[in-house]
């Protein structure tokens, strides 16, 4: 919502309404053109982590690989993490936004340095145009030091999302040792060197039906800022990734993940890897949930091409930087500029 109104919440306006306010129509120029998107193209891998640490190693790093280099996301099946655990975090995110709105809005809060925090659209003090989304942010690492500060109703919240939150976290660290090694980089060199105390981050996104999807997103198109992330979605189509410039749908598969590179993993790879633009969109009959794990740096870690990226042929694309920098100027910029990471481009890079 408009700052001027930040505190009503997205969920308690959609229901009933015919039209879409006129603070959440994008321009003309803006729209998400829903007729354009490019379904009949092949989908983004899918790759079954079963045998990672087994006689498969080999086979899946390679398609790990290509997958970074080529489509910047893909999905895991087989990824080790409970059926019984991603159920139960699609239920307690549902239950969570369905509280009244006097619960919900106990966490409210349009300050980004807030370690849990409810808010709508993206940044309500500088967006011109919301989006329609309501999201709960939550720190989750180290979880024992966040979890007391997370909401205490639904009653469960605070165990189901902890197990989750531990979950997914594993499943992170065996991918950047995957990527890592698909890279050719030596064992732990992203986990160990480059990120300091590992930060991770997630958000439950509630996007309510919309009376005239065409007018707006959920979330407009945009690269994740942090080094990986961790999707879940329920059973409602809405994200969509830009490939060969036309859109192209990742539609909802049972339990598995969507994994996607972050701009932290370009830099870091030297722009073998690529942070891809994605997007969300809405639909006039089902509500929709996604749960989105950041994966990301310290705010103090110094970010830059891996060295054993670089020689004479790949000189280093981007300047060294801290986290705390870049993610600063991302949130300042907003999602209407897509990427930011040309901003840090070396001179010769960008030349």
């Amino acid at each position: 919502m408009a700052a001027t109104n930040s505190k009503l919440l997205l969920a308690d306006i959609a229901s009933g309404i015919k039209n879409v306010p006129s603070n959440y129509v994008r321009p003309i120029s803006d729209r998400p053109n829903l007729s354009a998107v490019n379904s009949s193209d092949v989908p983004i891998p899918l790759i079954d982590l079963q045998g990672l640490h087994g006689p498969d190693h080999s086979l899946i790093i390679q398609q790990i690989g290509q997958a970074c280099q080529f489509d910047g996301f893909f999905q895991v099946k087989n990824h080790g993490i409970a059926e019984s655990t991603i159920n139960n975090m699609l239920r307690i995110a549902g239950e969570f936004f369905r509280l009244p709105e006097e619960e919900r809005l106990k966490k409210y809060s349009d300050d980004p340095s807030k370690t849990t925090r409810l808010s709508t659209s993206f940044n309500v003090k500088r967006e011109k145009v919301s989006n329609w989304r309501d999201f709960l942010r939550l720190y989750c690492y180290p979880v024992e030091e966040y979890a007391k500060e997370w909401p205490e109703n639904p009653p469960c919240f605070r165990e189901v999302v902890s197990e989750y939150c531990s979950s997914v976290r594993e499943l992170v660290l065996r991918l950047l040792e995957a990527i890592s090694e698909s890279l050719g980089l030596k064992q732990h060199t992203i986990i160990a060197d480059s990120l300091g105390r590992h930060g991770q981050h997630m958000a439950l996104n509630y996007y309510p039906p919309c009376p005239q999807p065409e007018l707006t997103y959920g979330l407009p198109g945009h690269t994740d800022p942090n080094l990986i992330t961790i999707l879940l979605q329920d059973d409602v189509p809405g994200l969509q990734v830009l490939r060969h410039g036309k859109w192209l749908p990742v539609n909802p598969i049972p339990n598995t993940f969507i994994v996607n590179i972050g701009d932290q993993m370009q830099v870091l790879s030297n722009d073998r890897y690529k942070s891809v633009l994605h997007r969300a969109v809405v639909n006039s009959d089902r509500a929709r949930i996604s749960i989105p794990t950041f994966y990301c740096p310290s705010q103090e870690a110094v970010i830059g091409p891996a060295q054993d990226l670089i020689d004479p042929d790949h000189p280093p694309v981007y300047r060294s930087f801290t986290y705390a920098e870049y993610y600063h100027k991302f949130w300042d910029r907003g999602l209407a500029t897509e990427c930011c990471l040309d901003m840090f481009k070396t001179a010769s890079s960008s030349s």
